[in-house]
């Protein structure tokens, strides 16, 4: 039986790769973004003879469509075996341009575009005791870091929520992973204006995935340098930490 794989936020980024990668395994992947022309082209990329890319344009923050989405993946090519729920978005701010619009849109594409495929997915992993889950998050969800508010509290919320979600459902066959990733070259990060650290191209985020499929970590997190600094950051005490951030913005 062939393995049918899902990926949100397919259109671009490290969604795009990770999809090509995945079918360069052999799998059935099934795509999903809002920009349906890349879709298309991605599917239409990959290789006769070296597995299958099938396109389901969509929107994550439309619930509804979601779920009708997932039911079309399952009637067309089968029952979704593993998915990564990948769609992001981002736009860097600062706290004294405070925009409470920001921070909705933001929150409902990184956060409650997760829950919507969560709510649409879930049921039949469950009912089959069999899945994989692998949502992305962000090395920034570790703490809060200048200019990432709306950002980095969503991402925040995802690394939570794949916790209780990893805690809950491993006794019940489903297998859920958190992706945190650092710095990527991708359109939504040519955004910022300073330097990033350890910054890595879309395929090699990708590859980093691919290696750490199999393996039996909650966490996927790369590139290792700047997990290590990051989670040193995360155990500071608030005032070693706060002035280290601080000295980030320059004051």
């Amino acid at each position: 039986m062939r393995e049918i794989v899902w990926v949100t936020g397919a259109s671009s980024g490290i969604g795009w790769h990770l999809s090509k990668r995945l079918a360069s395994r052999g799998l059935c992947v099934a795509v999903t973004a809002r920009r349906s022309e890349n879709l298309y082209q991605l599917a239409a990329s990959v290789p006769l003879g070296r597995g299958q890319i099938h396109a389901f344009p969509c929107d994550v923050t439309d619930e509804t469509a979601l779920r009708e989405t997932v039911t079309r993946i399952h009637t067309e090519l089968g029952m979704i075996n593993r998915c990564f729920l990948n769609a992001g978005d981002y736009d860097p701010k600062p706290m004294t341009e405070f925009d409470i619009d920001l921070f909705r849109r933001i929150t409902e594409v990184n956060y409650m575009g997760v829950v919507h495929a969560l709510g649409s997915i879930l049921p039949q992993m469950l009912e089959r005791r069999q899945g994989q889950i692998y949502i992305t998050a962000s090395l920034a969800g570790y703490r809060g870091l200048p200019r990432a508010g709306p950002y980095g509290s969503s991402k925040a919320a995802l690394i939570n929520l794949a916790e209780t979600l990893h805690a809950e459902l491993q006794s019940v066959g489903v297998k859920v992973r958190v992706i945190n990733p650092g710095f990527v070259k991708t359109e939504l990060t040519d955004k910022n204006r300073f330097k990033m650290p350890f910054l890595l191209s879309t395929e090699e985020a990708a590859d980093y995935i691919m290696r750490q499929l199999d393996t039996d970590h909650f966490e996927i997190a790369f590139p290792k340098r700047f997990v290590y600094l990051m989670k040193l950051l995360r155990i500071l005490p608030y005032r070693m930490y706060f002035t280290i951030v601080r000295k980030m913005m320059g004051e």
